[in-house]
């Protein structure tokens, strides 16, 4: 039904040849914009225990770190566990201290297609990408995100029979 089987009679089910079919094609070509949430922000001088306190009430496991609501860097729960592990709170060290800056993030901007975002994703083992707009040379505003979370949400849909 797909296009991606075909059936004969007393042979059974064979591939067909195709990697899949025109709906998968088109649902997997929308652009990251469809399918973003919102991006959970906090500004660089925010404390490792008041980054970790946000993370945990907007349930997350990666928050973007802003200056002048710029992107300048990422902080994940792997960084907050690795800045407490040294025995401090985390009560005066700030997220810039911690955090993955810019030049090392991997992003996408609102235009990318969904399945590029999901390689990306996938090819630098990450939870989470930055949805961005630039704002001038080397400025990036985050306008969103895409995460696993978000694209299992949007496969499920896809699954879901159409209510008619």
């Amino acid at each position: 039904m797909s296009g991606i089987l075909e059936a004969k009679p007393k042979v059974g089910y064979f591939y067909k040849g195709e990697q899949s079919g025109p709906e998968l094609n088109e649902a997997l070509s929308i652009s990251v914009d469809k399918v973003k949430s919102v991006p959970v922000v906090i500004d660089e001088e925010t404390t490792v225990y008041d980054a970790a306190v946000t993370m945990f009430l907007e349930d997350v496991g990666t928050i973007f770190v802003v200056k002048d609501n710029l992107l300048k860097g990422v902080i994940s729960r792997k960084d907050l566990l690795k800045a407490t592990l040294t025995g401090d709170s985390g009560a005066t060290i700030p997220v810039s201290v911690v955090m993955t800056r810019l030049a090392k993030i991997v992003y996408c901007y609102k235009n990318d297609r969904f399945i590029e975002a999901v390689r990306k994703i996938v090819e630098y083992d990450v939870d989470c990408l930055p949805i961005v707009v630039e704002e001038g040379e080397n400025e990036l505003r985050v306008i969103g995100r895409i995460s696993k979370t978000s694209i299992s949400r949007y496969i499920l849909e896809l699954a879901k029979p159409n209510k008619e």
